[in-house]
C-alpha cells in the first residue's frame, strides 16, 4: 500500500491497540487511545489489508504452528516431550489462565479478526476500482472472519464442558465500534454469526476471480461451511456444501503415488486453501518442520497407537511419512517436511471434504451406499484395505489416518462426545480426560479478563 492506515482497535485485542498497516508493516503496535485516521482509497489498499489478515494467520501462534499442534497433542495422535520446553502445559492439559499458549493464540486470532473488520467496514462506494473485485475482497474477509471466530470458539468455547453454561467467545464485527468491552456470545449465537458471515461471503465471492489457492475462494468458503456444519451436526448443510465443492470439478484426491509429493508441492490438485511460505518468508525455528522433526526444537513426537492404526502398505504410514528418526523416536516425517521451512500449510484439502461428505451422508441415512463409496475413495488412493461399512467408528478412524498431524483429532473426538483415549500412560501426561472435563477448553487469558470487565472466565480456571 502507498499509504499508512492508523485504526483504533477495540480492547477485545487483549490490551487495546492501534493497527498500523501497510504492505511492509502488518503488525499491531501496543499504543492506546489514538485518533482514528484512515487512508483507504482503492482496491490496492483493500488488497493490502487482506494480505495483512493472511499474514497474521501464518504466525507461529496460529496456523503456522500452535493451533495445529494444540489439537494433536491433546489427543491420541501425538505428545510433547517438552525437550525444548515447548507445549508442556498443553500436552498435560493442565493450564493456568496466565498460560502463554492461551494468551498468544487468543491475541493472534483476534488480530486476524481486526484486519478483516477493517476491510469489511469500508464503504465500497468510496473505493476506486473494479466493483466485482472489491466485493470479492470483502467476501474473502467475511470468510476469514468466520474461520477465525470458529477457531476461537473451538479452543475457548464451553460447548464440550459440563456446566459451562453454553459460553462461546465474543463475536466482533467492528474495528472501531463503541463496544470496547464485549461480552461472550453464546455458542449458538457464535454459530449463527459464523454461518451468516459465510453466507454473505458466498454472495460476494466471484468464481472467475478464484485464481490462487493461497487466497480464500468460493470453494474454500464452501469447504469451510461444510467443516462448520460437521462440527455442529448440521448434516444437511454439510452435504450441500460438500456437493458444491465436489461438483465444481476443480479438485481431486491425491493418488497413492502422488500423495507424499503433495506435502512439498505448491497448490497440488487436492489443495483447496493453503497459507503461503517461501524460503525467504517463513517461520524458521518456529515452524512446524522444526517442532515435528529431529531438531533442537523437536518436541512433538507421534504415538505408536497412531502408527498401528494404519493397514500394512498404507502410504500414509510409510517410513518416510511416520517413522523413526536417528534417535529412534517416532515422528511425523512426511507432512511439513521442508528443511527450508518453505512448505505451504494446507488449511483445507479435498480429502477432508470427501470425508465430511461421507459423514454427512451416513448421519442423514446410515443405509446410504454412497457414504461407503466416498469413504473408500480415500482408502483406494492410499494402499489401505477398503471398509465394508460406513460407520461412525470407521469414519473417525479414516479421518484420524488421513488428517493426522494437521490439527483435527481433538476436535473430532470432542464433537463426537468422546473421552481423550489414553493409549500411552507414560507419554500422554494428560491422563486421558473424560468428555465434559473443564480442560476440554482453554482458559480465557488473564490479561483479557483484567482488561475487560464483561469477560467471564471458563469453568475450572
Amino acid at each position: 500500500m502507498k499509504s499508512k492506515i492508523y485504526l483504533f482497535i477495540a480492547s477485545f485485542v487483549l490490551l487495546g491497540s492501534v493497527l498500523s498497516c501497510s504492505e511492509d508493516d502488518l503488525d499491531p503496535t501496543l499504543a492506546q487511545s489514538k485518533a482514528v485516521e484512515t487512508s483507504i482509497t482503492d482496491v490496492a489498499d483493500l488488497t493490502g489489508i487482506l494480505n495483512g489478515a493472511f499474514n497474521r494467520m501464518t504466525s507461529a501462534f496460529y496456523y503456522g504452528r500452535d493451533f495445529i499442534i494444540i489439537n494433536e497433542i491433546r489427543s491420541d495422535n501425538a505428545y510433547s516431550s517438552a525437550i525444548s520446553n515447548r507445549f508442556p502445559t498443553v500436552t498435560k492439559m493442565d493450564m493456568l489462565a496466565t498460560d502463554a499458549y492461551a494468551r498468544d493464540t487468543w491475541v493472534q486470532i483476534y488480530s486476524v479478526i481486526a484486519s478483516t473488520n477493517i476491510l469489511i467496514g469500508q464503504d465500497l462506494t468510496k473505493i476506486t476500482g473494479d466493483e466485482t473485485l472489491k466485493k470479492h475482497l470483502v467476501g474473502q474477509a467475511l470468510a476469514l472472519r468466520a474461520l477465525a471466530h470458529f477457531d476461537a470458539l473451538k479452543l475457548y468455547g464451553q460447548q464440550h464442558v459440563t456446566g459451562g453454561n453454553d459460553l462461546g467467545i465474543p463475536y466482533v464485527f467492528e474495528y472501531k465500534g463503541t463496544n470496547l468491552y464485549p461480552k461472550r456470545n453464546t455458542v449458538a449465537e457464535v454459530k449463527g454469526f459464523i454461518n451468516k458471515d459465510l453466507d454473505d461471503a458466498l454472495t460476494m465471492l466471484a468464481p472467475a476471480l478464484d485464481t490462487k489457492k493461497d487466497y480464500m475462494t468460493t470453494q474454500a468458503a464452501n469447504a469451510l461451511k461444510a467443516r462448520v456444519a460437521i462440527y455442529f451436526k448440521d448434516w444437511a448443510i454439510a452435504k450441500t456444501a460438500c456437493e458444491a465443492v465436489i461438483n465444481s470439478n476443480k479438485f481431486s484426491i491425491a493418488t497413492s503415488t502422488a500423495y507424499a509429493g503433495t506435502w512439498i508441492a505448491k497448490s497440488p490438485s487436492n489443495s483447496i486453501f493453503e497459507l503461503a511460505y517461501t524460503p525467504t518468508d517463513n517461520l524458521g525455528i518456529n515452524s512446524l518442520y522444526q517442532i515435528y522433526n529431529n531438531t533442537a526444537y523437536g518436541d512433538i513426537e507421534a504415538l505408536q497407537n497412531l502408527k498401528d492404526a494404519f493397514d500394512p502398505g498404507d502410504v500414509r504410514a510409510s517410513a518416510t511419512m511416520i517413522g523413526l528418526d536417528a534417535k529412534n523416536k517416532l515422528r511425523n516425517l512426511g507432512k511439513y517436511r521442508s528443511a527450508t521451512f518453505a512448505d505451504n500449510i494446507f488449511l483445507m484439502r479435498y480429502e477432508e471434504v470427501i470425508l465430511n461428505y461421507a459423514e454427512a451422508l451416513f448421519r442423514l441415512n446410515p443405509a446410504d451406499a454412497n457414504a461407503l463409496i466416498r469413504l473408500n475413495s480415500i482408502t483406494s488412493n492410499r494402499g489401505a484395505v477398503p471398509y465394508t461399512a460406513a460407520t461412525e467408528a470407521n469414519i473417525l478412524l479414516e479421518r484420524r489416518r488421513e488428517l493426522c498431524f494437521e490439527g483435527f483429532r481433538f476436535d473430532d473426538l470432542a464433537r463426537n462426545g468422546k473421552n481423550i483415549p489414553l493409549v500411552d500412560a507414560v507419554r500422554q501426561t494428560h491422563g486421558g480426560p473424560a468428555y465434559g472435563s473443564y480442560n476440554y477448553a482453554f482458559p480465557i487469558p488473564t490479561n483479557e479478563i483484567n482488561a475487560n470487565s464483561n469477560m467471564v472466565q471458563n469453568k475450572g480456571y
